[in-house]
């Protein structure tokens, strides 16, 4: 009897499990598109302000002669600036929200905050804002750094222009469509 009951346990099983949505891929394509045009727009920024500083790096070895080699090179392709900067921006990606535009439909990310070293950057501070739904981005935003951390600092030390567009839709496969639209 029990070997009977089985065939029909396992057809039901299968009824069930065909009656189930499928399961979705956890990478939903709006928000980690968004999450690298976000991501790339922080970095973009950062590395733009500290371009015009530099740094000393080198050895601490002492030569025979008591000098040290030491030379000085652009802060943002200091190794130390970019691992600093790509542990700390998915934290700000709770300064964007999603928009849907009205006519085409397609959702982006758009940064509501002001930068630090804003006119309003102070007065915006005062007000404390959060909300659970930037938490896809910013798991998102880790994602994107997690995989694709050796093109993003190969493009950052390359100097490479429109960041987001290299990175975001011909290195990863993201983005489908360029954010610079440029029709005839």
């Amino acid at each position: 009897m029990a070997r009977s009951l089985l065939p029909v346990a396992l057809l039901a099983l299968l009824a069930l499990l065909a009656g189930l949505p499928a399961a979705r891929d956890p990478r939903e394509p709006d928000v980690f598109c968004g999450a690298c045009r976000a991501l790339m727009d922080e970095v973009e920024h950062d590395v733009t302000k500290a371009r015009q500083e530099k740094t000393k790096v080198g050895s601490f070895r002492i030569n025979p002669d008591g000098t040290q080699e030491r030379r000085k090179i652009p802060l943002a392709q200091s190794e130390a600036f970019l691992t600093d900067l790509l542990d700390k921006v998915c934290e700000r990606m709770n300064d964007y929200r999603l928009e849907e535009d009205p006519v085409t439909k397609e959702k982006t990310f758009k940064r509501f905050a002001p930068r630090k070293g804003d006119k309003i950057y102070k007065e915006f501070k005062k007000f404390y804002f959060y909300s659970d739904a930037y938490r896809p981005l910013k798991f998102a935003c880790e994602t994107i750094i997690e995989e694709f951390e050796d093109e993003i600092l190969s493009l950052i030390t390359q100097e490479a222009h429109q960041l987001a567009d290299t990175l975001c839709g011909e290195k990863s496969g993201l983005c489908e469509t360029p954010t610079n639209h440029t029709e005839l």
